[in-house]
This record gives structure tokens, C-alpha cells and sequence, in this order.
């Protein structure tokens, strides 16, 4: 087969989707729910969304159901068990008393969730009295430890998959602070012990522990009984977590929200800083957009997933070729054959995917150099130890003689040059790195690198300014209208602010329908916009008196607004200069030259808005629909 320039450059590593996938690889998690079904989670009642009491347990059950839903939209690659203790019947692998597995008990493999799970999750309370049962499991006189029976259980489901390449995770619900109160002298002291002991076991074994505490309304859940030392809490920590303990199902379902979405690496870089010497990294994707998910093919009769394949076919005799093709490049009427591993030569453009190359000045490196979201780089100890040592002193010393690095990045199909900017940072001290890198796959604090993927070139477009009225002079806001902007700013200040908290409303509308289909609803599900303003907020007397002070100072009693007729006059004028524009070109004979494509986009949409047709999509899209216009 002929030697192909653009085939050899190009490879399973460089599909459009392949980056996506590292990342699905790299932040796989496995999770295990831990539910109390004590008779005290069905008997404590607090008010609900819609006025209703509610019980803890529905709460805990509202907020797995809730978890599973964005979980099969946004990481349908996750896997999760749902266990819950204190329980009448047992129902677990290790035939523990007082444990039941909902959905993973006849084998070791944990479930993605589907469809499937979600509407039989969504009945549980149904018949879960009949069915499991609820019961104390912890009770004087007894040696049943139902709570250490289900962190067994919870373990031995995580117990596949390596810790480097997956994050395992356990969420306990309870709205039992104490556990072992009702047992009294060396008893409980042994039982809590033993407990502490194998939640020690699992967090040794790269498994999380979280809880996910119900309060009362008549008493606060206290972590200081026994979960803040099982869970690692203390001093300030502990005291702003018990701050945020709620039992409504709201306050609930945020909490297990911002606990699924922490940071997770998306992959692991190999950077080289020198022959001989690599670091390894671990990278966070500071902004990542929301799509919706890729189209999958079926096929019409069996409904599974189309899989590709290529095959070559022999030119002569249409056979089938067994063995894999053989390149050759033609040169002076001879055909000098192309071995794999000359093409993986060829191919190679670097030692590694981050490959130091210098160092600049920061001076160098200006605003609109950044035109993507920037990755954050931080070092990691798991393959090459040693990583963070070096990685501190590199960061260090950039941040003294005021430089970033540039390296290469990338593969053959898609190197980039990037900058390395290091994060600023009060303490540089080793010590400092190494009480921050508190888990093996996540990172709590800075500082770390930011890397930034540099234009090309042609990236780079001048600032072309069409008119500059020079005899004006420049406004400037006087000191009383910056404190009255100072004031509204202060009215309307966003407490607890996160980019986290806030939803795309027309994704959601998009997976409610989705949802709605899978699960065989009724109703689609009620989206709601977490992007409008608050408009209940915003009507506080105090607010309202700020916004008019402040626009007072700026435009005083005498200030008339502009004429609402101003902007359906530049509407109309649109319509009256895209007829103009569209008659200085001979349409029919353009469309049967075929020299439409020969035109721009704007050319193009100004004969779509003389005669009122869409002006959206590619200008292929906009090509067609000129055409079946004038065919009518």
C-alpha cells in the first residue's frame, strides 16, 4: 500500500475523541452508597420541598436517585452500589447480619447506572419494609456491628480496580451521631474501635470515606461523638462542617452535589525537563464545556451498538488480506518499503507529551495569548517519585527570576507550544506542597502550573478600529458615584458563590426529555433556571434604594431615555441594506455556474435577510437553502 503523508501522521491517539476517553479512563469512579435504614431514619420528619414531612430516609433516598440521574448523563462510565444497614435481612456477598446490597449481591462487579436501576431504585420505599426490613443493629448485649459490617461489605465491592487509575469512594447517610450509644463500659469502647480500625483498613486502600449527615429539627448531628475521627475532622474543619449539616432534601441534595463534582485529573503527564530527567504531573481541567453526549449508531434489528471495521481487500484477486499491509513510498520508479517502526520514527516529534524547551520573561507573555481555558498542573509522587521536589524548585525559581517555561505539547497530529506560568503562592516551602497533596487523585490547594496553549500566528488578528471620534474626551466616574456603585455592589453580593452551583438550563431541559423517555414518565421533570436573577432578592428595599441612588448620581433628574423606537429603526434599516447589497449579484447565474461557494458568509446571508429566510448554519447550510429558494 502507498505510503500515505496524512494517514501516517495520524492514529488512534489522535482521534477528536480520544482525549475525551483519557479523561473517561482517568477519572473513573467507583461508588458505593451507605444508607442507615435504623427504625430513627423512617420516624424523624422534617418539612419537605412542598410543605410535606418528609423522613430522613426518603431524603437519603431522593438524593441517591437524584445522584444516579446525573450520574448516567454526565459519567455514564462510573459504577455504583447502593447498601443499606440496619437492616432486618441480609443480603451481601459475605452473608454480614444487617447488611443488604440492593444491586450488587450475586457477583463482585459493580453497576453502571441505568435506566433500569433508577426505576427500581425509585420504588424501594414501596416495599422496603416487607421486603428488608428495618432494625437496630447495634443493641446492648449483642456483638453485631452493623455498621462495621457494612463498611466490610462497601470494601469488598471496591475492591476492583487499581487506586492509580480509579477513584473508589463511600457515602454514608445516617442520622445517628452516635452509633454506639446505647452501649455502655469496654464494649462500646471496642466496637467503636474496631470500627475506627477498618475504616482506617479502607482509607489505606485508596477508598474515600464521606458522610453525608441528617440533622434533626430538634437536635444538631455532632460528629465529635464518633464520626469526626473516623471521617479525619477537627478544630475549624470540624466546626464549619457541623455548620453545614441540614436535614431538608434540598440542602441534602446540594451537599451530595458539590461532593460528586470535586476535582478529578484528567489524565497524567509525563514531563520531560531534561535528557534523563522526567517528573510525572497530574492535569485538572479548569473549564470544561457541557455537550450533549455523542450520537451512538444501533443497529434496526438487534438495537446493539455498530462497531466499525477496516479490511483490506487485494487489488488483483478481491481477496481478503490476512496479514497486515506493508507501506512503501514510490522514488525513481522503485518502491522503497516503509517499516512500522520507521513510521513510529517518523511520527515522533518529541521525548514525551510535555517536553521542556526555555525559558522568557514574563513580560513576554501577554493577555490575548490566552484564547483557551488554561490546564492546571500539579505534581504527583505515584510513578516516579521524587516528582514534587523537583517540581518545587522549578516552581520557585520561576517565581523569583519572574519567568515561565515554554514546552512542547501535544502529539504529530496536534502539537502545540505552551506556557507554563507558575502560581502564586505565600509559602514555597516543600513542607508546604506536601501538606496540600492530600489524596492520590485530587488536589486540594495551590500552588501548581498553569499551562496555556499559545496561538499560532495566524491565531493572532490586528484590532481594526472602523472610527475614533478624537474630540471627545473620555468620561470619568466621579468619587460619589463610585461609592454609590460600591454600595449596590456590597447589596448584592453572591454569599458561598461557585460556578459549581449553576446548571446550563437548556442541556437540562434536553436530558429532563431524555430522562422522561428512559424511565417511562408521566411528566418531564421541572428544570429549573439557575441562571436567572433574584428577582426577590433584587426587590429588597435596601437593594431598590441603592440601584436608585446610584442611578441618580449617574444621570441625574434630568435623564431621559433613549427613544424605544431607536432599535426597531435599526432593525428595519438591516433588512433595507441587505436588499442593497443583495442586488449588485446576478443570483440564478451564480447558482448555475455553481460560483455560490466563491461568495463569503456575510454575502451569502444578505440575500437570506432580503427575502426573510433563516441566516443560522455553516455555509454549506446557507449555500442549499439559496438554492431550494430560487428553484421554488
Amino acid at each position: 500500500m502507498e505510503l500515505d503523508p496524512d494517514d501516517v501522521f495520524r492514529d488512534d491517539d489522535d482521534d477528536s475523541e480520544y482525549e475525551y476517553l483519557q479523561q473517561k479512563e482517568a477519572t473513573k469512579e467507583l461508588v458505593v452508597y451507605v444508607v442507615d435504614a435504623s427504625p430513627r431514619m423512617f420516624d424523624t420528619m422534617c418539612p419537605g420541598e412542598d410543605g410535606k414531612e418528609e423522613s430522613h430516609f426518603h431524603i437519603a433516598v431522593s438524593c441517591i436517585s437524584q445522584a444516579l440521574k446525573t450520574q448516567i448523563i454526565n459519567r455514564s462510565y462510573d459504577e455504583v452500589a447502593i447498601c443499606f444497614f440496619n437492616t432486618r435481612e441480609k443480603k451481601n456477598l459475605q452473608d454480614l447480619n444487617g447488611v443488604f446490597v440492593f444491586n450488587v449481591t450475586e457477583r463482585e462487579y459493580l453497576d453502571r447506572p441505568t435506566a433500569r436501576l433508577i426505576k427500581e431504585f425509585d420504588h424501594v420505599e414501596e416495599s422496603f419494609q416487607k421486603q428488608i426490613g428495618s432494625q437496630y443493629g447495634i443493641v446492648p448485649g449483642s456483638r453485631d456491628n452493623s455498621l462495621y459490617n457494612a463498611l466490610w461489605a462497601a470494601q469488598a465491592l471496591l475492591r476492583k480496580g487499581s487506586a492509580k487509575t480509579t477513584e473508589k469512594r463511600i457515602l454514608l447517610f445516617t442520622n445517628e451521631d452516635d452509633p454506639f450509644g446505647s452501649i455502655k463500659g469496654v464494649t462500646k469502647l471496642d466496637m467503636a474501635r474496631t470500627t475506627l480500625q477498618r475504616a482506617k483498613d479502607a482509607q489505606d486502600l485508596g477508598i474515600t470515606i464521606e458522610l453525608l449527615p441528617l440533622s434533626s429539627p430538634d437536635a444538631k448531628f455532632r460528629l465529635s461523638h464518633f464520626y469526626a475521627d473516623m471521617i479525619g475532622l477537627e478544630g475549624e474543619a470540624l466546626s464549619q462542617f457541623e455548620q453545614s449539616v441540614s436535614g431538608r432534601l434540598e440542602d441534602m441534595r446540594d451537599m451530595l452535589r458539590k461532593k460528586m463534582f470535586k476535582k478529578r485529573r484528567y489524565r497524567r503527564i509525563t514531563f520531560s525537563i531534561a535528557d534523563g530527567l522526567s517528573i510525572e504531573l497530574s492535569a485538572y481541567a479548569v473549564i470544561r464545556p457541557t455537550l450533549p453526549g455523542n450520537i451512538t449508531w444501533l443497529d434496526s434489528v438487534t438495537n446493539l451498538p455498530i462497531k466499525s471495521e477496516r479490511s483490506f481487500i487485494c487489488g488483483d484477486t478481491g481477496a481478503l488480506l490476512d496479514e497486515p499491509s506493508k507501506l512503501f513510498q514510490p522514488y525513481r520508479n522503485e518502491d522503497i518499503q516503509v517499516l512500522a517502526d520507521e513510521v513510529l520514527e517518523i511520527k515522533k516529534v518529541s521525548t514525551g507529551p510535555l517536553c521542556l524547551l526555555g525559558f522568557k520573561p514574563l513580560s513576554c507573555l501577554k493577555d490575548y495569548h490566552n484564547l483557551r481555558p488554561s490546564t492546571f498542573l500539579y505534581p504527583s509522587d505515584e510513578e516516579v517519585m521524587g516528582s514534587t521536589q523537583i517540581f518545587v524548585a522549578l516552581h520557585r525559581s520561576m517565581l523569583q527570576l519572574k519567568r515561565f517555561a515554554v514546552a512542547f505539547y501535544g502529539n504529530a497530529a496536534s502539537p502545540h507550544l505552551v506556557a507554563l506560568i507558575a502560581q502564586v503562592h505565600g509559602s514555597y516551602s516543600s513542607l508546604q506542597y506536601k501538606e496540600e497533596i492530600t489524596t492520590s487523585n485530587g488536589q486540594v490547594e495551590p500552588p501548581g502550573m498553569h499551562m496555556i496553549k499559545l496561538p499560532y500566528a495566524d491565531d493572532i488578528r490586528e484590532i481594526e478600529e472602523d472610527y475614533v471620534d478624537k474630540s471627545s474626551s473620555t468620561p470619568y466616574a466621579s468619587e460619589d458615584q463610585i461609592k454609590k456603585a460600591v454600595a449596590v455592589m456590597k447589596r448584592v453580593d453572591l454569599k458561598d458563590f461557585s460556578v459549581c452551583q449553576f446548571s446550563n438550563p437548556v442541556l437540562q431541559r434536553h436530558y429532563s426529555a431524555l430522562q422522561a423517555l428512559a424511565l417511562e414518565e408521566d411528566e418531564m421533570p421541572d428544570v429549573k433556571d439557575e441562571t436567572l436573577p433574584d428577582e426577590k432578592g433584587m426587590s429588597r428595599p435596601g437593594v431598590v434604594n441603592a440601584l436608585e441612588e446610584f442611578k441618580l448620581s449617574v444621570f441625574e433628574d434630568s435623564y431621559e431615555t433613549e427613544d424605544n423606537n431607536e432599535p426597531s429603526r435599526k432593525r428595519k434599516a438591516e433588512p433595507d441594506d441587505a436588499v442593497k447589497d443583495s442586488a449588485k449579484y446576478d443570483w440564478h447565474e451564480l447558482a448555475d455556474s455553481g460560483k455560490l461557494k466563491d461568495l463569503t458568509v456575510a454575502e451569502l446571508k444578505s440575500y437570506l435577510v432580503a427575502n426573510n429566510l433563516p441566516v443560522s448554519g455553516k455555509k454549506e447550510v446557507l449555500i442549499s437553502r439559496i438554492s431550494t429558494h430560487m428553484r421554488k
